[in-house]
């Protein structure tokens, strides 16, 4: 969230990263505050700083150019080094500044999904060729929950659903262990527009939902997200997902 920081103590910690995993980082960059008004105070953050966006990334992606003899400031390190920076976004705006400014794009489709298909067009329709990226390269996000039974990965999901409606009320806790909860009529419209590419069920449901979300909207890269309660039922939804997805793709292919 690049309102929260300065860009160039961003180059220079994304720059250590890089600089101790080579080719293992991107950096993304979000224009949202990320948290509430109370936490920006803390942070020492003014409400207008999002309006800087576009310099900020500018800036930004100049500390990470090599460094030009008489420039006195630079990152350290961070100058010269070819870290990938994607813009992020669940709006129009991300998706128009990254087509000019010729960068990757996710969107966050996962949890924000009305504009999706709108900002995907935008951004390809709008795209200038730059050094970093010659043609437009787009990330979708989706959620995926998998049981050994629909209503065992359905309990699993209210963890997610919790969590989700704890934030628009504005009360944010720690992600709950699931349990059987009832929402309104409200919560519940909410739940199912929202997080509608939450893909919920079996192994097999759920990448047969997957694949056919990329058959759709054909994004170049997929971000698959786990938001369970525990890290082995994490891992078990993420490997279930990776292992019928290239099964499905090896049918496909032959």
């Amino acid at each position: 969230m690049l309102p929260n920081h300065a860009p160039l103590a961003v180059a220079e910690s994304f720059g250590t990263l890089e600089s101790l995993y080579p080719g293992r980082i991107d950096l993304g960059l979000g224009r949202a505050p990320g948290s509430d008004q109370a936490t920006m105070r803390a942070l020492r953050r003014d409400p207008g700083s999002a309006d800087r966006f576009p310099q900020d990334v500018a800036e930004l992606l100049h500390y990470f150019e090599e460094a030009q003899p008489g420039q006195t400031v630079f990152a350290v390190p961070g100058a010269g080094l070819s870290v990938p920076v994607w813009l992020l976004g669940s709006s129009l705006f991300s998706a128009h500044l990254a087509a000019i400014m010729g960068l990757p794009f996710a969107f966050a489709s996962h949890f924000a999904p009305d504009l999706m298909e709108d900002a995907l067009v935008l951004y390809r329709q709008r795209f200038e060729p730059s050094e970093r990226l010659q043609k437009p390269y787009a990330m979708l996000a989706v959620n995926a929950v998998i049981g050994e039974t629909p209503a065992e990965a359905q309990h699993a999901a209210t963890s997610l659903e919790q969590h989700f409606i704890a934030l628009r009320r504005g009360r944010p806790t720690q992600f709950p262990a699931p349990r059987s909860v009832s929402w309104n009529e409200q919560e519940r419209a909410l739940i199912d527009r929202t997080l509608r590419y939450t893909f919920t069920g079996t192994a097999d449901v759920v990448a047969a939902g997957i694949s056919s979300f990329i058959k759709q909207h054909q994004p170049d890269e997929l971000m698959i997200g786990a938001p369970l309660f525990s890290q082995a039922a994490r891992r078990a939804t993420l490997t279930g997902v990776a292992q019928r997805l290239m099964e499905r793709q090896s049918v496909e292919v032959s």
